[in-house]
């Protein structure tokens, strides 16, 4: 493959290309319905319609409610309503470059290092994605003290009624009953959302957490066939029929003040826990060229933009200093709240997003 320099490199092609190129990671993400398109997102956050909008707030319509009442022919009917809440929406961007020289180039007979680069980018980004989507999930659980009022105390709830924390306090407790079982995801879920649990499909878990799972023959991981028909494995299981992500960059602490152990933190999510969108940046990518440093050499640029929606939770924008926020301001607690209308929010049930902490 010829080698890419900033003469002949077409971003509009070489776009269509990486799109074109099979994301088996993101393909399962969506299949799991956990991280999903958001029709709103794109109406407001779409480059044909954004003017420059980078945080919006949107409607979002409560559920009905009320008493049935009795119709028999004599007692008038009182009609109620339905409240409309609101919720902050959000984008964000990332950006890299990768250089090679052309040296490089020529001391190896010709290896195309640029196309190495192409080849990893999807991957990249698949991190980054999920870097964020985690710093999202941390700030989500650290705003019980973000608001008043009634608002703070909803935020509490939803804190302490999805959280699942198995990890116990003690220096001295060795039982398996501070890890994983095959009970602790269904029990987590029932805690969080009672009869809705069945909405929840996706797993994030550490190496340690899904090892532990593997030794009791709870953890399947799941496979695919490349474009050359060789099976390779995905890198993601499937527990009680639920998608597994195990990542290492998932939350461990240690505790014990005697004996140190390792408390990890599992994250659930539901159907349409996240509304993830592809909003576009002006150049996507680019190749830029300088002739002059080390003999010449090659720089590919790459830009995304995405739109975010936490399904039942509303982004504030409290502490954000520019136009995208930071991996640390996703995750500052201040910057979430329960969906809410100025007094009153929604019912924490409905949010199919859940955390489990465990020793393993």
């Amino acid at each position: 493959m010829a080698k890419f320099d900033a003469k002949s490199f077409n971003e509009k092609a070489f776009g269509k290309y990486m799109s074109a190129v099979p994301n088996p990671k993101l393909n399962k993400l969506r299949e799991s319905r956990a991280i999903v398109g958001d029709q709103r997102l794109r109406d407001t956050f779409g480059n044909a319609n954004q003017g420059g909008t980078v945080y919006a707030v949107l409607p979002f319509f409560g559920l009905l409610g009320g008493t049935a009442q009795n119709y028999d022919g004599v007692s008038d009917l009182n009609p109620g309503s339905t409240k409309t809440f609101e919720q902050g929406v959000f984008t964000f961007g990332r950006m890299n470059g990768w250089t090679e020289a052309d040296f490089s180039y020529d001391v190896t007979g010709g290896v195309d290092f640029m196309a190495n680069v192409r080849n990893q980018i999807n991957e990249y980004w698949n991190s980054v994605d999920q870097d964020i989507l985690l710093d999202i999930l941390k700030g989500i659980f650290l705003m019980s003290n973000t608001g008043t009022g009634a608002i703070k105390t909803a935020n509490k709830k939803f804190v302490d009624n999805h959280t699942y924390d198995i990890s116990a306090s003690g220096d001295t407790e060795t039982t398996a009953d501070m890890m994983m079982t095959a009970t602790t995801l269904n029990s987590a879920i029932q805690k969080a959302c009672g009869d809705h649990k069945s909405k929840f499909s996706l797993v994030l878990c550490h190496s340690a957490v899904a090892t532990n799972l593997e030794n009791m023959k709870l953890l399947t991981y799941l496979k695919y066939t490349d474009a050359a028909g060789i099976e390779r494995e995905l890198g993601l299981g499937s527990w009680n029929g639920r998608l597994v992500i195990v990542d290492d960059s998932m939350p461990v602490a240690e505790e014990g003040s005697t004996h140190k152990h390792s408390v990890y933190t599992t994250y659930v999510l539901g159907e349409g826990a996240i509304g993830w969108e592809d909003v576009g940046a002006k150049v996507p990518y680019e190749m830029i060229r300088d002739a002059k440093h080390r003999g010449g050499e090659d720089t590919l640029i790459s830009r995304k933009r995405k739109a975010v929606s936490v399904a039942g939770i509303s982004y504030t924008k409290a502490s954000q200093a520019t136009n995208s926020p930071t991996n640390a301001e996703l995750a500052t607690g201040t910057n979430w709240s329960l969906v809410n209308d100025g007094t009153d929010t929604i019912a924490d049930k409905v949010i199919p997003i859940a955390r489990i902490i465990s020793r393993g």
